[in-house]
């Protein structure tokens, strides 16, 4: 058997951290109804990535290939960048 070294569990980055060391203070806390809670859970996910509306979108040739030239750079398709850029945009993610 492998034995694994100690920096596989070295944190990933900030937010990582902050989430090891509030585990390691114990401030989580298990929940009630766990099926429950994953029932919950899997429907939030479900309703989030969801796509149920369709819309026409005129844009200039040039944000057009624009687009098009990002969506290859971040490899996703271009429908889904602008759909992305909205998204962030309306959570205030996105300035």
């Amino acid at each position: 058997m492998e034995r694994l070294s100690m920096r596989a569990f070295e944190p990933l980055d900030q937010e990582e951290k902050d989430l090891m060391e509030s585990i390691e203070r114990d401030e989580w806390q298990q929940v009630t109804n766990l099926d429950q809670e994953k029932k919950r859970a899997i429907a939030a996910a479900k309703n989030t990535l969801k796509k149920d509306k369709r819309i026409n979108l005129r844009l200039t040739q040039k944000d057009y290939k624009q687009i098009q030239i990002r969506a290859v750079e971040e490899g996703i398709p271009y429908q889904t960048l602008i759909s992305s850029i909205v998204h962030r945009y309306l959570n205030g993610s996105l300035t």
